[in-house]
């Protein structure tokens, strides 16, 4: 506002320009670091606090998985598996009954397989 050379105010608007893309980009930098920083304060406090419950809770989940999985071998029918797997709520316990159920696919597929060849062979 205070000089009237034109090239002069050119300078200086492109200089202010400049001085908020510097700003701009900073601001981008510190939100991208927070974004990715490990969370602090309180709540990792009562990360520490509830670590022997979630530890406890961690260890009845497993063992609950474990018995999934032993049950899940003894179940030859694919449509049980699948009521089982509409039944699920938890990921692990569905991703166990998947696998289950591809397991399940696979022999079937095979002994399709096997029972063609021997035919073929005869």
């Amino acid at each position: 506002e205070a000089t009237l050379d034109l090239a002069e105010r050119r300078r200086i608007r492109s200089a202010i320009r400049e001085l908020q893309r510097q700003e701009l980009e900073r601001d981008e930098e510190a939100l991208a670091s927070k974004r990715f920083r490990p969370e602090r304060g309180s709540h990792r406090q009562d990360n520490k606090e509830n670590w022997p419950r979630s530890r406890c809770l961690e260890e009845e989940q497993q063992t609950a998985l474990a018995a999934l999985s032993q049950q899940l071998e003894a179940i030859t029918d694919v449509e049980e598996l699948t009521k089982l797997l509409r039944a699920a709520g938890e990921y692990e316990e569905r991703k166990l009954i998947r696998a289950a159920i591809r397991k399940l696919r696979a022999e079937e597929i095979e002994a399709a397989a096997l029972a063609g060849n021997v035919q073929s062979s005869q």
